[in-house]
């Protein structure tokens, strides 16, 4: 059975708001919904914030930028939420996004996918299974 949840529009963007915890505590944070990245993608500070240290991270990875490929660290969240679902260790991308405002970072195909997500882009809603 899938759930309906409105995201906000920013723009011609759509945003989720999220919650990601480390060992230091939660942190409520707007996601872009991105279709065009592979992978979500978290900045470094609210990783720092919740106890995470992307520069003390084992793995990386390969990303494509608008600026061209960068080898980003990947940080394993204690939790991702959002958009109803809990996602526990959660493997994540540790990049800081050049444009600032009201998004934190991006919701990417990985979660979508597992998501099953079906974005309706006129009504700016998203439903999950």
């Amino acid at each position: 059975m899938s759930q309906s949840y409105t995201l906000t529009r920013t723009g011609s963007l759509l945003v989720s708001r999220a919650a990601v915890s480390g060992p230091a505590g939660t942190k409520i944070i707007n996601l872009l919904v991105d279709t065009g990245s592979t992978y979500t993608i978290l900045p470094s500070e609210v990783l720092e914030s919740v106890g995470l240290s992307p520069a003390e991270s084992k793995d990386h990875q390969r990303i494509a930028t608008g600026s061209g490929y960068i080898i980003a660290p990947v940080v394993r969240v204690r939790q991702l939420s959002t958009l109803g679902k809990q996602f526990h260790r959660l493997a994540v991308i540790a990049h800081t996004l050049p444009f600032g405002g009201p998004i934190d970072g991006l919701l990417g195909m990985d979660l979508l996918v597992r998501l099953r997500a079906k974005i309706i882009v006129s009504a700016a809603t998203i439903e999950v299974e």
